[in-house]
């Protein structure tokens, strides 16, 4: 599971000792509530089938997937079936391989998502070699169901703008400059990124 309320306090509170920055977002935004996903199969699946759409239109093919072919939290339902019961639920031809890969690679046993590597790059390398999960994808998912305090998404939009922000900085950071900046805040980087969020809803809600 995630980061609990508890981790993300310290780790903020552990931020905010070193970064000023982050001690005057915390008073103007508050503590983040957790963001905490199910570890495991259905879980990356509904991340395949949620890219590139919105909450609403996943939900709505997540739905007709469990119409169509059943339980979708048995990896061996979705590795079975046709790519016209796919693709028929919404599932571009893309997704629909995708979809299969993940399901065969979790019934060979080639993934083992209840032991993936301790070491945070190594579980990332395991994760992207499937299918339709990139980096971001994979960070995504070792920070919000494994909990993993240290996952740094340099690559996402958001929280290069909102560090920038929070920062000072005229221009958005880019991913390799958000990267460097970061160092100094292991082993709390994961919460960095869950406040960095957590902030950019704050702004938008004001703009």
């Amino acid at each position: 599971m995630g980061l609990s309320a508890e981790q993300l306090r310290k780790g903020i509170d552990a931020l905010c000792e070193r970064e000023p920055a982050f001690a005057a977002g915390l008073a103007r935004a508050g503590y983040p509530e957790p963001r905490i996903r199910e570890r495991g199969y259905e879980t990356l699946l509904r991340t395949i089938v949620g890219q590139q759409v919105s909450v609403a239109a996943a939900q709505s093919i997540w739905k007709k997937l469990e119409a169509g072919i059943g339980d979708l939290t048995n990896p061996a339902i979705v590795a079975a079936a046709s790519d016209e019961a796919l693709r028929a639920a919404g599932l571009s031809r893309q997704k629909a391989s995708y979809a299969r890969s993940l399901a065969e690679e979790v019934t060979s046993g080639r993934l083992d998502l209840a032991n993936l590597p301790e070491e945070d790059e190594e579980a990332i390398a395991a994760l992207t070699r499937i299918k339709g999960i990139g980096r971001w994808s994979a960070e995504i998912y070792l920070l919000f169901a494994e909990g993993r305090a240290d996952i740094w998404p340099a690559g996402d939009l958001a929280v290069q703008i909102e560090i920038g922000r929070l920062l000072g900085h005229a221009e958005r950071p880019s991913e390799k400059a958000i990267r460097e900046l970061a160092e100094q805040w292991r082993p709390h980087r994961g919460a960095a990124a869950i406040f960095a969020w957590h902030h950019y809803k704050v702004d938008m809600d004001v703009i």
